[in-house]
């Protein structure tokens, strides 16, 4: 047997085992690798078809194959994949699921004899009534794919020619270049340094290193006495006055193993105008380029070579940090490939410019979440501060700023003063970097343009240029002081179309659609005859403790559903808020949830109140249109057939006329339902239903009949007749006696004039089997109510046909989403996090509202 020979595969990566049936994938994939390591088509067949060698099942099979490997390379696990893998498609598949998890793609090649595969062949009972064309055919294949396995996208490739050269082989795991975990510092970790020598030896000095010199007096290496390691974020070079010196102290740390250094996009760049490679000189490229043409060639040359060796970002202690240049979301710790270096050099971007032509940054520290601190620069602000577990050390000490630097563990920040500015910024240094933004104003870069809101409960939520731009108009122009608006609420689903006759929602679909979810608990609660309201409510009408949580003196606020005061006379709300904090206290509320403020999601009633110029433009205007049009097209017809002008047609033509007459009456009498007579408090009810939350506390998680039995409560020690009580019925989705009494309350309800009902999962927040969330309600309108939505004569056969294939997809899309982005806003509300992280996801709730849906679901 020849000597051993090793092949190097990535302690990380996906390791594809290429061969034709027969070479002996499967004895080489248990000798090298552990068994959980190594995925099998054949067994994969056996798990779809209970017959390892069922061909039939082959598709299924390598989907449960594609999906099990990218569950462990998520995770972050060596995979290894044992299928024949000789035709390219089957080879694009698992060179995509690589990249897809950032990792590097390895084939190990077993190009074994087609005589000894047909003998091995043989010898199994279960590849007996294999074809005989089958293991040509693979061979041929596999040597066609030989010389393509490199450029098809495999990172290596390792070729095993005969049974000798299988049986030498042996596998050697190599660490990734970025994984230092072994290295627990302690650190030192500087930020930009864009060529200031001078700053840097005086930053070094304030750390404690002590600079050598060579015999010219430069400074070519930096020695900690108690054995610290400088790590630098990248961005040596360009714009400052010694570029060459800079790297001549940075290389010389690093050759002499007292720093780690990743590069910049500054780097990268210098080192492809080094290679000869066709850049764009800017940015202060030329300043680098220039000063390096007097330097020696051979220092030139090391200068290229040290840039070619950086690796996009490292790991250190034991994964609890990470350091690169422009950030690192946690998906990218660890992993390889173009996209994790792209975004380790440049971060992201949202694709638009900013007033200076510079690239609009996505701000991915504000949303990380990951164990590991991540060290970063790139970004030019005033000063650093933690942000999520992250931290940017670009102080811009080459616009004149400060040099800063990080000790870890200690989690201390030094900095030195720039001497000078050395190089005039294009965009003036403000404090709107990630690293400033505790504690300020909402700004105006925190909601422009495309954004991605990442929630807990529904991931990552898209917000458009467009809905963002009509979100900001209202929000700039109508909305209350952005301080109070802690949470709008979402839009609300309607219930699945009803196919029962003469309806177009009806409640046994809400039921059915919820058991279809799994949820068998659900209460309904009595939809008011109002308009959707939010108050904060302060403990004392003087305004301490809403000074004291939000910043702005005063006892309360109600607003709309676009953020909007809900009453123009502040007077009247001040009254309301009175009344409602009277019985606030009398109930013992603010003790019970052991806060000095409550949220509240409620409706304000009457209808009129908040839209009476609707009613009187679009409501009103169609009833007194009816009744004066009908009366006389039916006074014309009785005077034609006095005159003996009659037949069939008169009289179809006239019962078609007393129809549209009681349609017009009963969508009259409909609207009239939901005005009533205010004067001042006279008339005004309050119908809280929820509240959302309280200091320290995200309550809109908690089951409803919890709600419900605080609003009991405090509708019970309300003496100011303010506050109405919510009805309701609980019902199990799986029991008919249940749905049926609900149907009939529902009837009971909406033949009195009610709107209808609201029907909720009973535990609020639901997550039914697949891990999406369920709908956190649905509304169902009751018969006469959606004349007043779809007009008086919408229960006609006709037009309920053509209603019944209203789309209402993208309406309980929007509804899943609002209300994932409330449930964020609360969260962080309880967290206590900046105002700007709580308004971020309430001004997406606003901005998906002028998403295009039809008003009337």
């Amino acid at each position: 047997m020849s000597d051993k020979r090793q092949l190097p595969v990535p302690d990380l990566s996906l390791v594809v085992l290429v061969g034709s049936t027969g070479s002996g994938k499967s004895s080489f994939a248990a000798r090298h690798f552990r068994p959980t390591e190594v995925l099998s088509s054949d067994t994969c067949r056996g798990l779809v078809s209970d017959d390892d060698n069922d061909q039939s099942a082959t598709k299924d099979a390598f989907d449960v194959l594609h999906y099990i490997a990218g569950k462990r390379l998520a995770a972050g696990r060596l995979t290894v994949v044992d299928a024949t893998s000789v035709q390219p498609e089957s080879r694009r598949h698992l060179v995509n699921l690589a990249r897809e998890y950032d990792v590097l793609p390895v084939a190990i090649v077993l190009d074994v004899p087609e005589s000894v595969c047909a003998e091995r062949n043989a010898l199994r009972p279960d590849r007996a009534a294999f074809s005989p064309h089958v293991i040509p055919r693979q061979q041929r294949e596999l040597r066609r794919s030989l010389k393509f396995l490199e450029r098809e996208g495999f990172r290596k490739v390792h070729l095993l020619r005969g049974v000798a050269e299988v049986e030498a082989a042996e596998i050697v795991l190599e660490k990734r270049y970025n994984d230092l975990r072994h290295l627990s510092g302690p650190f030192d970790i500087v930020g930009d340094i864009h060529g200031c020598r001078s700053e840097l030896v005086t930053l070094l000095g304030r750390l404690g290193y002590q600079v050598a010199r060579d015999a010219e007096g430069r400074a070519v290496d930096a020695v900690h006495p108690q054995g610290r390691t400088a790590v630098f974020v990248g961005d040596l070079v360009d714009r400052g006055p010694d570029t060459p010196g800079v790297l001549r102290l940075v290389m010389g740390m690093v050759a002499a193993g007292h720093a780690l250094c990743v590069p910049g996009n500054h780097e990268n760049k210098l080192g492809r105008a080094l290679a000869g490679r066709q850049v764009t000189v800017s940015h202060g490229l030329q300043e680098s380029l220039d000063q390096l043409a007097a330097e020696p060639a051979g220092f030139v040359a090391e200068v290229r070579s040290f840039i070619d060796g950086l690796v996009s970002h490292y790991l250190l202690d034991d994964g609890r940090l990470v350091v690169c240049h422009a950030g690192l979301p946690e998906r990218y710790h660890g992993r390889t490939s173009g996209r994790v270096r792209s975004h380790a050099l440049y971060g992201d971007t949202t694709g638009e410019t900013d007033e200076y032509g510079l690239p609009v940054r996505y701000p991915w520290a504000e949303e990380y979440r990951g164990r590991a601190l991540v060290v970063y620069g790139h970004t030019p602000t005033p000063t650093a501060s933690f942000v999520n577990n992250t931290i940017c050390l670009d102080t811009g000490a080459v616009f004149g700023g400060s040099m800063t630097a990080l000790r870890y563990p200690e989690r201390e920040l030094v900095e030195v003063e720039a001497e000078q500015v050395w190089y005039e910024p294009v965009r003036p240094l403000t404090t709107d970097a990630p690293g400033s933004r505790e504690g300020r104003p909402l700004a105006l870069t925190d909601v422009q343009g495309h954004r991605i809101v990442e929630t807990a409960h529904h991931g990552r939520v898209a917000v458009k240029e467009e809905n963002a731009a009509a979100a900001l108009e209202v929000m700039s122009r109508f909305a209350l002081d952005p301080r109070l608006l802690a949470y709008l609420p979402p839009t609300m689903a309607p219930v699945a179309t009803s196919r029962r006759d003469g309806y177009l929602e009806h409640p046994e679909d809400a039921f059915a659609g919820f058991l279809a979810d799994g949820v068998r608990q659900v209460v309904c609660e009595e939809k008011h005859m109002g308009s959707r309201a939010v108050v904060l409510l302060g403990r004392d009408a003087e305004g301490t403790a809403l000074e004291k949580r939000f910043g702005v003196s005063t006892g309360g606020a109600v607003w709309t559903r676009t953020g909007r005061a809900f009453l123009d006379d502040e007077a009247l709300t001040s009254a309301v808020l009175d009344r409602l904090r009277s019985a606030a206290v009398r109930s013992g509320l603010f003790e019970q949830l052991d806060s000095d403020w409550l949220l509240l999601d409620a409706e304000l009633m009457p209808w009129s109140l908040k839209a009476l110029g609707l009613l009187k433009r679009q409501y009103a205007a169609v009833g007194a249109a009816a009744g004066a049009a009908l009366p006389a097209a039916l006074a014309a017809l009785e005077a034609a057939r006095a005159r003996g002008v009659g037949g069939v047609a008169t009289d179809e033509l006239t019962a078609r006329q007393l129809a549209r007459r009681a349609d017009a009456a009963a969508f009259t009498e409909a609207y009239r339902q939901y005005c009533w007579p205010v004067q001042g408090l006279d008339g005004i009810k309050l119908a809280p239903f929820q509240i959302l939350a309280a200091e320290g506390a995200n309550l809109a998680t908690r089951p409803h009949d919890q709600h419900l039995a605080w609003i009991d409560a405090l509708v019970d020690a309300d003496d100011s007749g303010l506050l109405r009580r919510t009805g309701r019925l609980a019902v199990d989705t799986a029991d008919e006696q249940s749905v049926a009494e609900a149907v009939r309350w529902w009837e009971e309800l909406t033949a009195a004039g009610g709107e209808g009902m609201v029907v909720k999962p009973l535990a609020s927040l639901v997550r039914p089997e697949g891990g999406r969330l369920a709908q956190p309600g649905v509304k169902v309108r009751g018969r006469e109510y959606l004349r007043i939505i779809y007009g008086p004569d919408y229960t006609l056969p006709a037009h309920l046909d053509r209603l019944r294939s209203r789309a209402l997809g993208h309406k309980r899309s929007l509804a899943l989403r609002e209300y994932a982005l409330g449930l964020e806003a609360l969260d962080r509300l309880a967290a206590s996090e900046p105002l700007w992280r709580v308004h971020e996801a309430v001004f997406a709730v606003l901005a998906l509202e002028s998403e295009p849906v039809d008003p009337r679901l």
